[in-house]
């Protein structure tokens, strides 16, 4: 039976390949043309070192100088010496240029919709069907897009799962003066060619082992778009999910019809909007999003933390787990600055 991996390196190129069954995950890279920098091939000198992210695996044979107790505990591997038992991520601390390896590709879509969600917030739709291939990213993952008519290039997260017709979404945040939002408002139309590169990024959705929290600052919650998608495509994760979305006016919240509907599909999902500045209409959660964490409930067993947003978002987040008695938390992010231009 054929395993789906990942490899992500540290570049933030992610490169996507099939493993066969007792097939060793060098071997399958190399047959893939993905030349992992190695040298003895007998587990003893951890050139091929990497770390599991997601995933079951087993190892053959490690010597005690190339992996210590500490290692083999946060789950570093050899790829020599590993052979994979489910789909899996791997993460190498080299940059994929190191291995020979082709690089996040160009793609060409046209533009099919674009759907204002929200005074702030746009989704551009784009076909890219009429690429051969089906675009292969991990939920969480972004591309950069070239903005038509010039050279400029903005980077958004797919808030959607991979697809066979490759039929992609893009939540954009409307900025008053920006080269992305300008041409969204003032002449893009549907038809439109736009070329971008894909996937990006190093913040994806791992294999689910626990409860999941998910929290999201604006815009960012188009990476728990495609995250919650998948999830629901497969039934559940079997744990509880909770999204927390977090925007400064409730006018901002967006996609609510679509968020409510991952309750019907996915088992254990919880949503908790929260609203920063806002009058009185707003009955819901106010404030910033760590003030409406439960700390008695995330106390009580492990879970990870997938977080997206603002800077000042993410920190405020992180922070508050760093003053938790708890430490069984594990926490993946990645934080933006919106670009002003």
């Amino acid at each position: 039976m054929n395993h789906k991996v990942a490899l992500n390196f540290a570049d933030g190129k992610t490169l996507f390949f099939p493993v066969q069954g007792n097939e060793l995950l060098l071997d399958a890279a190399l047959r893939n043309g993905i030349n992992i920098p190695l040298d003895c091939r007998e587990g003893v000198c951890a050139t091929c070192m990497g770390r599991c992210e997601s995933g079951s695996y087993a190892m053959d044979y490690v010597d005690e100088e190339a992996l210590s107790p500490r290692d083999l505990q946060q789950r570093k591997i050899l790829a020599c010496q590993t052979r994979v038992k489910s789909d899996a991520s791997f993460y190498f601390d080299f940059d994929s240029s190191l291995c020979s390896a082709a690089q996040s590709s160009d793609v060409q879509a046209v533009v099919s919709a674009v759907e204002q969600v929200s005074p702030s917030t746009a989704i551009l739709h784009l076909d890219a069907s009429a690429d051969p291939r089906q675009l292969d990213f991990l939920p969480g993952q972004y591309a950069r897009l070239q903005i038509p008519g010039s050279d400029a290039r903005r980077s958004y997260s797919f808030a959607n799962r991979p697809n066979e017709q490759n039929a992609l979404q893009f939540l954009i945040r409307l900025l008053p003066d920006g080269a992305m939002s300008n041409y969204l408002r003032d002449r893009c139309q549907v038809g439109d060619t736009i070329r971008f590169e894909a996937p990006l990024g190093a913040f994806y959705l791992r294999h689910v082992e626990k409860p999941l929290v998910l929290v999201a600052g604006g815009t960012g919650l188009s990476a728990f778009l495609g995250m919650l998608d998948d999830i629901a495509e497969r039934g559940g994760c079997g744990h509880p999910v909770h999204l927390y979305y977090g925007v400064r006016q409730a006018a901002d919240l967006c996609e609510l019809a679509r968020i409510e509907g991952y309750a019907e599909r996915i088992p254990g999902f919880r949503f908790t909007p929260v609203i920063s500045d806002d009058g009185p209409q707003w009955t819901g959660k106010r404030g910033f999003i760590p003030e409406h964490f439960d700390a008695t409930d995330l106390g009580e067993q492990p879970f990870d933390m997938y977080l997206c947003g603002p800077p000042p978002m993410v920190e405020s987040v992180k922070s508050w787990l760093d003053a938790q008695p708890f430490d069984h938390g594990r926490l993946y992010f990645e934080k933006f600055t919106e670009s002003n231009s």
